[in-house]
């Protein structure tokens, strides 16, 4: 491995280390300055209806509404709670499923604005189909509840408005502060180290030959459209930008249809997921849940995700 020039560092490794432990500190406050407040149970009304229905937690409820804006906030919530044991690892594991749907609307935007101006009518389709199978894993994750989770949830969310107390703005910041500051060095202990690894390897090559290696045996996506595996392969190798571009210039030139372009990007997504999930989310969740809870989570999460996407695919592949 070639020496590493200071740019390199700032631009790979300082400044995005930077700015994810800013934003798993302004998560952090966030998090625990609703808790301090005892807001938990005012913004898990939003999702009342489906929490009620899958025996869900306030906390649980309060951490889906708030993934509409903060992923890293949901996620501090969700730990800061299973740490005081006020949720189960089951729970837990459904809690970061069921926020699957919040996930997917925080990226909407630029995920939409980014495919319909590559692959214009198609990006609907594509769209739809994915918003689907957030849904699908959200209220699969409700069904799950409804059967696993005990029904002493039901009953604490039906008391938690009555148990609310008042707590001042000063008590509020100053219990805030003492909690951030315990929980912020557990997170930066986990998150920089394995942030600078996953640097390093990265840098190696490592992960590229492990994408060019998936890209190369892909004998199972023989059902696809010939001039659709490149799409498929840009998408795990390099990233959606690209499978885009392509994606688009094969259906300006009348190469592909919309129905093959789809099924491709679907493919795509699924098969690149998992890389995603190791580079991106792993140093973060490692820092603000243990790192075998971190790897349990993702792992259930990109299951789960990739199922849901298959099965929502499969009905489009099969009936359109």
């Amino acid at each position: 491995m070639d020496g590493i020039g200071i740019y390199e560092i700032w631009k790979g490794l300082l400044w995005p280390l930077l700015r994810l432990m800013f934003f798993v500190s302004l998560g952090l406050m966030v998090g625990n300055f609703i808790e301090a407040l005892n807001w938990t149970g005012k913004v898990a009304k939003l999702a009342r209806p489906l929490t009620r229905l899958g025996r869900l937690s306030p906390v649980t409820g309060a951490s889906f509404s708030v993934a509409f804006f903060s992923g890293v906030t949901a996620n501090t919530m969700l730990a800061e709670a299973y740490d005081q044991e006020r949720l189960s690892k089951l729970e837990l594991v459904l809690a970061n499923l069921f926020n699957s749907l919040p996930r997917y609307f925080l990226h909407l935007p630029t995920v939409f604005f980014l495919t319909v101006t590559f692959i214009k009518g198609a990006a609907l389709i594509y769209v739809s189909i994915t918003l689907a199978a957030a849904c699908l894993e959200t209220f699969s994750v409700v069904l799950v509840g409804r059967m696993f989770l005990p029904k002493s949830a039901e009953k604490h969310v039906a008391k938690i408005d009555s148990k609310q107390e008042k707590t001042s703005w000063r008590e509020a910041v100053a219990k805030t502060w003492e909690r951030f500051k315990r929980r912020i060095k557990r997170i930066a202990a986990f998150t920089v180290p394995v942030y600078v690894v996953f640097f390093l390897l990265n840098r190696s090559g490592l992960f590229d030959v492990a994408r060019d290696h998936l890209a190369d045996h892909v004998p199972f996506l023989a059902w696809l459209h010939p001039k659709a595996l490149g799409i498929v392969v840009l998408h795990v190798t390099t990233e959606l930008s690209a499978a885009l571009a392509a994606a688009g210039s094969l259906l300006d030139a009348g190469g592909i249809g919309y129905r093959d372009l789809v099924l491709a990007l679907l493919v795509g997504n699924v098969l690149s997921s998992p890389m995603r999930a190791i580079r991106h989310q792993f140093p973060y969740y490692a820092g603000i849940f243990s790192p075998r809870l971190a790897v349990e989570l993702i792992l259930y999460s990109q299951t789960f995700r990739a199922v849901s996407i298959v099965v929502v695919g499969a009905a489009y592949y099969f009936l359109i």
